[in-house]
């Protein structure tokens, strides 16, 4: 097959469906096409070697990748955000009508919804089914974080948002409540398959050591989150906690990785509050981050309290599953099912101050062995039904029904 992978964030920008998974694809024996933007998620800023420009081609082990132009952004300003995600869809939509050679299939990753409707656009003229991996639910996701208030806006999103799964021939959605809701939407069940995210194997079993003395991580009693830190995560509640673990246990630290929004509010609050067992450290690679988790005590996964985050599966979970580590999930519904069944932490109420510093300080009183054996279970459960082998397989299936039904 020849398959034209879509999505305005590609590698180097963190995402789980990039270079690992068109490499996978080729590997199976497949033609594979990227159309991406350039990169600039999650802080907003052009990637050094790259420059904005109306077109750059790159050819990565065979795999063709074209980055059309966008107006980069990744900052809490509504229209700016607008614009980045319209200027990639026009790019990626002209770019696909005109320069893109015969393809099979069309695999379209969202968010932005944008990209659906890119993908829904050169599928419908050029007579192409196109597969939309929905990561995001919207106009839900958009009310939940604050971005879009006015519900006329939302309503406009929700319609764009119905038409793009009409046309669709296949949806693919990372967790059971995600399709659950997509059902009641009047979405053709059988139109839906659960397909879960994976970790970046390849980045994250390449670790490259980092000097914990250094990072103020030695003999430490580490809880880490790593990721995106903006308004979905709430970490306000986690950093309270912080405080009041440090009142009872001061062996107990607690470090940030990354960038976002929030991350210079945070800080401030951490200061205003006098709180001395958390650090921050930035964006790292892939591989340095596997080290860094591979060193923690506990590893830490929080989403704001809110009905839609209990159908969905942040996507650090996979990462933290695969580098075998004891997990706190502070994520309620599907995200938490995933955790009782592999066996491999504990789960509290997100945004609950007293929940999650109650679980901490019962996790470092467990002896190592009990930590171990949480880590090696989710490992375990990890390589059994969320790898990328087993993803990029039902993907495959999926693929070569719609271009043998179109």
């Amino acid at each position: 097959m020849r398959i034209l992978l879509l999505t305005q964030w590609f590698d180097p920008e963190p995402t789980f469906k990039g270079l690992a998974f068109a490499e996978a694809l080729q590997n199976a024996g497949h033609q594979v096409e990227v159309i991406t933007g350039f990169p600039n998620y999650p802080g907003g800023k052009v990637y050094p070697g790259y420059k904005i420009k109306w077109r750059q081609k790159e050819n990565i082990n065979g795999i063709k990748i074209t980055r059309v132009f966008l107006f980069p952004s990744h900052d809490d300003s509504s229209i700016k955000r607008v614009i980045n995600y319209l200027s990639f869809a026009m790019s990626a939509c002209l770019y696909g009508l005109f320069s893109v050679k015969k393809i099979d299939v069309i695999y379209a990753y969202h968010p932005p919804i944008t990209v659906g409707l890119a993908a829904a656009i050169l599928g419908l003229i050029r007579h192409i089914p196109f597969l939309l991996d929905v990561q995001d639910l919207w106009p839900d996701t958009l009310r939940a974080t604050g971005m879009i208030n006015k519900s006329y806006l939302l309503s406009i999103v929700g319609k764009i948002c119905q038409w793009i799964y009409h046309r669709t021939k296949h949806i693919v959605v990372l967790s059971p409540g995600f399709r659950r809701l997509l059902i009641g939407r009047q979405v053709p069940a059988a139109k839906i398959d659960v397909i879960y995210n994976w970790a970046n194997e390849k980045l994250l079993f390449s670790y490259s050591k980092v000097d914990l003395d250094k990072l103020g991580m030695r003999d430490r009693f580490n809880v880490i989150f790593a990721g995106n830190i903006g308004k979905a995560q709430a970490l306000d509640s986690v950093l309270l906690a912080a405080k009041k673990v440090e009142n009872i246990n001061n062996k107990i630290q607690f470090v940030f990785i990354g960038n976002g929004i929030e991350v210079n509010r945070l800080k401030g609050l951490v200061q205003d509050q006098q709180i001395k067992n958390v650090i921050f450290l930035p964006q790292m690679q892939m591989n340095e981050v596997g080290s860094l988790l591979q060193a923690a005590d506990i590893l830490l996964v929080h989403l704001k309290n809110d009905p839609l985050f209990e159908i969905t599966i942040p996507s650090k979970t996979q990462a933290y599953l695969a580098i075998g580590r004891p997990i706190l999930m502070a994520v309620k519904g599907d995200a938490a099912d995933l955790i009782t069944q592999a066996k491999s932490g504990y789960c509290v109420e997100p945004e609950n101050v007293d929940s999650i510093t109650k679980a901490i300080l019962e996790m470092a009183t467990l002896p190592p062995e009990v930590l171990n054996q949480m880590g090696a279970n989710g490992k375990d459960f990890y390589h059994k039904n969320l790898s990328l082998n087993i993803g990029v397989g039902k993907f495959l299936k999926i693929f070569a029904s719609m271009v043998n039904n179109s």
